[in-house]
């Protein structure tokens, strides 16, 4: 048994042992009959109080048990409301702190997410064609692609095409297919030109009419070119950026050799960026060191020369750059002033990789002093006379004590100058001539002479793809929180 259960048997007990006493001293009658008489006469009785008493202990704790659900209740949601008020301020900061970045969250995305998912969607999207010629491509998914197609095939393209005239629209057609393969935009104009005439009959053999317009109709892989197009989305552009294509097969293969382009531009974009990146590092970090170490007259005459190129136009740089650079330039001038060069034998040091390296050289070299000269200031002097008075040499003691606290600066010095140098396009497009066009004048020309702007978001979206990459890889080598740039 419980120890519940045996005190309340003890206490029930102990009630009917008090009214049983009670009860005999209330019987004065009965006092003098003897114990077994008593036993009978007061058996009915016990039972009766053992039940009673019961009844009443349960009722109690029913009673109790109300009480202290009662209780705990209250309790609960005394609980829940003391919660509630000290969350409710919490809540109240944090609405006010998401108000405060609200404004800036919705700046960056109107100008940073919607762009880029913007320019994404445009990379892949082809539905022009698909929208264009939708019973042309209905019935092309029964042909193999090795022939030419069916009767049902031509037929569904004059009709598709008959729209279009009527809409205006086939020069569209003719556009977009002749960057699928060479030659549609003659191809189309030549039936446009017959359809506007009404020459051909309907009710006859169009394959054969179709053919007789222009003699590309009869090569297959013109029709292989229309299929292609037939998907809404393609990756077509990515692979066209990387000088590949599918093939008939769907196959992805490269173009041919002459025609590969882009995949140079793309090797010489890193190659700029890596050149630029260690021609300011060399010469940003004894100017940074300066800056950190020269008195402070000295050091704010000197910080206003850095901060020069921040102050004037960067078209207006450039073109300075050009008036220097060039053969009968300042530069080439002194050269031969100081008997460095003959004035017949001038160095070219314009419109190729030269004067690129110098003109992005000069307009890049702050963001590498800044980052350097932050964390120089920081770097007591008193290192550099610890390490000499501990016996080493000037050079030992900068290598090992001095050059090592720099290098969170060089981190971010180097990330900015590389990130900022690939995307750069308005120096290598003046300064650097056909060897020095980089991708983002491509981009650029894609933009605004051909108008292909898929293909323009396509390498747009590769390069800040290639940024992320390069971002991706200095946090795993030497880690983001080692960035310092103030």
């Amino acid at each position: 048994m419980c120890i519940r259960d045996r005190s309340s048997k003890t206490e029930i007990e102990a009630a009917v042992f008090r009214k049983l006493l009670s009860h005999l001293d209330s019987r004065k009658d009965v006092q003098n009959i003897d114990l077994m008489n008593l036993a009978g006469f007061c058996r009915n009785c016990l039972s009766r109080w053992y039940r009673e008493e019961s009844i009443r202990l349960k009722s109690e704790v029913r009673k109790l048990r109300v009480i202290n659900s009662k209780a705990s209740s209250q309790e609960l949601e005394l609980l829940e409301l003391r919660q509630l008020l000290r969350v409710l301020p919490e809540r109240k900061n944090k609405i006010k702190a998401f108000l405060l970045v609200a404004p800036l969250l919705i700046f960056l995305i109107i100008t940073y997410i919607f762009p880029i998912g913007e320019m994404f969607t445009r990379s892949i999207d082809d539905k022009m064609i698909t929208n264009m010629l939708p019973k042309t491509f209905k019935s092309m998914e029964t042909w193999d692609g090795k022939e030419l197609p069916s009767e049902e095939v031509f037929a569904s393209f004059l009709s598709d095409f008959k729209i279009l005239v009527e809409k205006k629209e086939h020069g569209k057609l003719a556009q977009r297919l002749n960057k699928e393969k060479n030659g549609f935009t003659s191809v189309v104009k030549k039936l446009f030109r017959q359809v506007k005439r009404n020459k051909i009959d309907e009710t006859q053999n169009i394959k054969e009419q179709i053919m007789k317009v222009h003699k590309r109709w009869r090569n297959v892989e013109y029709w292989q070119a229309i299929k292609r197009t037939a998907p809404p989305y393609t990756s077509a552009k990515y692979l066209k950026a990387m000088d590949m294509y599918l093939n008939e097969d769907n196959k992805i293969v490269q173009v041919s050799e002459d025609r590969r382009i882009h995949r140079i531009l793309w090797l010489r974009t890193l190659e700029v960026a890596f050149f630029v990146t260690i021609f300011c590092f060399l010469m940003g970090y004894p100017i940074a060191h300066l800056l950190a170490t020269l008195p402070m007259k000295y050091s704010n005459l000197l910080m206003i020369c850095v901060l020069l190129p921040f102050w004037t136009s960067l078209l207006v740089r450039t073109a300075s750059w050009m008036i220097l650079l060039q053969q009968q330039g300042v530069v080439n001038d002194f050269f031969v002033i100081i008997g460095l060069v003959a004035d017949d034998n001038r160095p070219e040091m314009m419109y190729n990789k030269v004067g690129t390296y110098v003109a992005m050289t000069q307009i890049l070299l702050p963001f590498m002093v800044l980052p350097l000269y932050s964390v120089m200031k920081t770097i007591s002097p008193s290192l550099m006379r610890a390490g000499k008075s501990l016996g080493g040499t000037p050079f030992v003691a900068f290598w090992k004590v001095y050059f090592p606290l720099t290098i969170p600066g060089i981190g971010a010095g180097c990330l900015l100058v590389f990130i900022l140098a690939i995307g750069y396009y308005i120096t290598p497009a003046l300064v650097g001539g056909a060897s020095g066009t980089l991708i983002s004048n491509q981009i650029a020309y894609h933009m605004k002479s051909t108008l292909d702007w898929s293909f323009a978001s396509a390498m747009g979206l590769m390069l800040l793809g290639g940024v992320l990459v390069i971002y991706w890889l200095y946090n795993k080598l030497v880690g983001v929180d080692n960035i310092k740039l103030g």
